[in-house]
Formats: structure tokens, C-alpha cells, sequence
């Protein structure tokens, strides 16, 4: 009998086609745009007229069932990863209402009847949570059926605040089957972390108490968070996760799993964040390997100029946070003041090239005219990946890569994977390229219009075989209550295609 294999046997996405160059932000900002490119990226897109989180959502799986003909009957798991949600009942149920209506316009039959619908939300994680649950799915009582899993979001940031450039959204959604076409997951050598941060980044309900309304009867989504704490949660949450998962690994010491491994996609807020959560991790593996990997740690620090013992002490320090979290004063949120200028010296080395550019190189540069996806963030990037290896000829097959997730403050997942062989036939069905054409440049008084929720002169993009929102429901009863609620329409491909 022969041995299956679940994992990614597809990959599609949908981003809005307005879009905001970051050196045209820098020059309404005064930032420095060389910086700025540097540490975040290119460019961002944004929600427009007529659009939400569940029609980025529907766009992104409609596209999964038409580029890989999937059967719609077959489908029984569909999964939303998000944290954009704008109902606190329904979830991706919203969402296979949209796709069934998309279905029947085409003469094809419904998604099954019998196909869960689940949210799952925690931070940017939610969809590498989704897609666990969808692979659990296809072992146990969905053996033989297909699985859907759609990351989508809309990240939305404070005007002048720290986390303005890097705003985005979009969708991707993931197809799922117990023998992989892409990716073979291996959950059993997985890694897990969780540990609860109060203030890293937050979505409390009191920020929508007294917010201005707005033209798309939407409501801003703007986080609260604290950046450089982030940024040390971040390295925290994945140090943990990539330690649970080395600890599964048979053979050799941990440190030689960051040789090993042929390719590294990590959730990225943005463009610099995974490079210092990845460098990190190698230095966490060097200091728990008392036999050679300390010795190299120590030569590290003596050509920094950095004492070896104080840096060991802060790397493998089991609580870097204040104990009290409910009082976070007087601590800057910099947990490892001596990782980061370490970090800082061996950007001037030859470990840099082997262990960034040649671990995280496929598929980054075209990240960059992404932004923030949250939970679409990491599937982008594999997307990303995979194409790109398809179109300059690269053989993946039987590579090692690893899929690091992150949800902010509080978990993160490790996922080792195999490239299947003969990957290139379903890579060849990846829409990463078309999925960014024709974006449409807004000016800045168009982008402080989308992004107070005033349109103005704004219209809306021509919809072409793809989902809107039609209107929001005003009915307060007594017969009929629908207050809030978004009625969506799907608009069929325009008679020029």
C-alpha cells in the first residue's frame, strides 16, 4: 500500500489593486526613503470601495477552485484564518456562501453540504493554526476529500505611527490534500510555542467605542501595540517553537539543522523582521550546544568586542521579560541588547550569505510590494518561492524547507516540509505575478480618503469575476433585524475577457 503524503497541493492569492509606493509615502512623510526600503519594503496595498476581509477571502479561494479545477463536492474542510474578522459569529461559512453563489453563476455544483467551516483566530498564526487543523482533517475523518484553508487581512496602522509603513491586505488561500503536489508537512516534527504577553499587540473592543463613521460602514481595525517589545516577542515566540521541533530531530547537534535546511519562509510584518527572528534562532542553537557551538559563539563576540559570557547569560536567560507583565514600566522592550549588536557585526561576515541570503533569499525580493498580510503573510511567501524557483529553472525536489509562524506575543509554529517531486505542475498554477498586476497608484490625499474611509473621488475598481460588497444591512425589526450585516455580490467576468 502506498504511503500518502499530506501537505500544500495548491496556492492563490488576492491582493486589492490599490496600492501605495512606499517612496511616494516617504516623500508625504518626510521619512527616510532608503531606510525605509531597506527595513520594511516597496510598497502596500488597501482595502478599497466595495471591498472587506471576506471578499478578499472569497477572491483568493475562488481562484484556488478555478486555477486547479477543484471539484467543489469534494471540499470538506474550508478554514478562515484571520484576525480582520468583522463578525463575531459566522466565519468561513461567510465565505462558502460567497464561493457557492460564484459556483451556481458557472453551472457547478455547490461546495458539499458537509464541509466544516471553521475560524480560527490568534494574531498572524491563525493560519498556520488552520492549516494543522485542515492536515489533522485529511488523517482522520477526511481521508480521501480535499481541504481549502484561507489567510486573509486587512492590517491597518495609526496615521504618523511606527507601524504605518508597514500596512497591507489580501488573501491566499491553500489547497490541502493527503497526497501533497507541493509540500509535504510534517506535523509530527513540528514545533509549538505559547506564552501570554499582555501588552505586545492588541485588539481590545474599547478602540471602536467613539470611532467616526465611515462612507463603507466599516470599522478601523487599528492595533495597539508596542514595537520594540514586539520585536522581542517575536524572537522569544520562534526561539521556543524552532526548540521544540530541533528537539524531535534525530541525529547531530541542533545548530546543524541551519546548514541543513535548504530554505527558511517566516511570517514577515515586514522585509527585515524574519532575518533577525532567523539569525536569532541560530544564536539561541550555538548557546545551548555545549560542545562546539559555545566555542564559535565565543570567537563571534571577540571579533564584536562583545564579552562572550554576558552574551551567553542573555541567550539562554529562561524569563528575558519583567515577571510582572501586568506592569511593564521602565522596561525599554529590548530583550537582548547583546544578541542585537552581534547581529549588527555579522552583517559584515561571510555567515551572512550563508545564512540569510542563501536561507531566506527565494522568493523575498518580490515580497517586498507586499506589506503586512498577517495571517496571508507566510503562505504569500511560499507562493512566492515556489514560483519564482519554477520561472529560473531551479530543481527543489526532495529539499528541506522550513515554515516558521509567528502570532504576535503569544505563539508561534514551527512546520519542517519537503518539496514534493514533480512540484513544477502545480507551482505552474501559482497566480503570485497576476495576482500584482495592474495596481493602481494612489495619490495621497486618495490614500488618507481609503484610509479614514472617505472615498471621495476614489471609484471603485471595475469587479471582473470576482466579489463585492453589495450593501450593509440598516434593519433594526422589529419582523427583521440586519443591522451591520454586509450582503456580498458576485460580479461575473466582464464579456472583453
Amino acid at each position: 500500500m502506498e504511503l500518502l503524503t499530506p501537505g500544500i497541493s495548491g496556492i492563490s492569492l488576492y491582493v486589492p489593486p490599490y496600492r501605495v509606493q512606499l517612496h511616494a509615502w516617504c516623500e508625504w512623510n518626510d521619512q527616510p526613503w532608503r531606510k525605509i526600503q531597506k527595513v520594511v519594503g516597496r510598497s502596500f496595498r488597501m482595502r478599497g470601495p466595495g471591498q472587506s476581509m471576506y471578499t478578499l477571502a472569497a477572491n483568493a479561494v475562488w481562484r484556488l477552485i478555478r486555477d486547479y479545477d477543484i471539484d467543489p463536492t469534494q471540499v470538506g474542510f474550508l478554514a478562515l484564518g484571520t484576525e480582520s474578522s468583522t463578525d463575531n459569529s459566522a466565519g468561513a461559512v461567510i465565505v462558502k456562501g460567497m464561493i457557492d453563489e460564484a459556483l451556481l453563476a458557472h453551472g457547478m455544483p455547490a461546495l458539499a453540504r458537509n464541509c466544516e467551516v471553521p475560524e480560527f483566530k490568534h494574531a498572524c498564526l491563525g493560519g498556520v493554526y488552520g492549516m494543522k487543523a485542515a492536515l489533522r482533517y485529511l488523517a482522520t475523518d477526511g481521508a480521501g476529500r480535499q481541504a481549502i484553508v484561507v489567510c486573509a487581512d486587512i492590517a491597518e496602522y495609526e496615521l504618523e505611527g511606527s507601524g504605518e509603513p508597514t500596512q497591507g491586505a489580501g488573501a491566499v488561500a491553500l489547497l490541502l490534500e493527503s497526497d501533497a503536489r507541493l509540500l509535504e508537512v510534517d506535523l509530527a516534527g513540528s514545533g509549538s510555542d505559547s506564552d501570554y504577553r499582555v501588552a505586545d499587540f492588541r485588539k481590545p473592543f474599547a478602540r471602536f467605542r467613539n470611532q467616526p463613521e465611515r462612507e463603507d460602514g466599516q470599522v478601523q481595525d487599528l492595533p495597539v501595540f508596542n514595537g520594540r517589545y514586539s520585536t522581542s516577542c517575536y524572537i522569544d515566540a520562534t526561539h521556543h517553537a524552532m526548540s521544540d521541533m530541533l528537539s524531535k530531530r534525530a541525529g547531530g547537534p541542533s545548530v546543524d539543522f541551519f546548514e541543513k535546511v535548504d530554505a527558511v519562509f517566516m511570517h514577515r510584518p515586514y522585509h527585515q523582521m524574519p532575518t533577525t527572528g532567523w539569525v536569532m534562532a541560530y544564536l539561541f542553537a550555538l548557546a545551548d550546544d555545549e560542545d562546539s557551538g559555545q566555542d564559535q559563539l565565543r570567537g563571534y563576540c571577540a571579533d564584536a568586542g562583545i564579552d562572550a559570557e554576558t552574551l551567553l547569560a542573555e541567550l539562554r536567560n529562561p524569563s528575558p521579560f519583567p515577571a510582572d507583565t501586568a506592569d511593564l514600566g521602565g522596561f525599554t522592550g529590548e530583550a537582548f541588547p547583546l544578541s542585537r549588536q552581534l547581529r549588527q557585526h555579522l552583517r559584515g561576515t561571510a555567515l551572512w550569505a550563508t545564512l540569510v541570503e542563501d536561507k531566506l533569499g527565494l522568493g523575498s525580493e518580490a515580497m517586498r510590494d507586499l506589506g503586512n498580510l498577517y495571517t496571508a503573510a507566510l503562505p504569500a511567501w511560499l507562493a512566492s518561492g515556489l514560483q519564482q524557483a519554477r520561472a529560473e529553472g531551479r530543481e527543489l525536489s526532495d529539499q528541506t524547507w522550513l515554515a516558521l509562524g509567528y502570532g504576535s506575543g503569544d505563539a508561534a509554529e514551527a512546520l519542517p516540509m519537503r518539496v514534493v517531486t514533480g512540484w513544477q505542475e502545480a507551482a505552474a498554477l501559482i497566480n503570485f505575478d497576476s495576482a500584482l498586476a495592474d495596481p493602481v497608484d494612489l495619490t495621497e490625499v486618495q490614500y488618507l480618503a481609503l484610509h479614514t474611509g472617505h472615498f471621495g473621488e476614489i471609484p471603485a475598481a471595475p469587479a471582473d469575476d470576482e466579489f463585492v460588497v453589495d450593501h450593509i444591512g440598516t434593519s433594526r425589526g422589529p419582523d427583521f433585524h440586519d443591522e451591520g450585516i454586509e450582503y456580498y455580490r458576485y460580479a461575473p467576468p466582464s464579456t472583453s475577457r
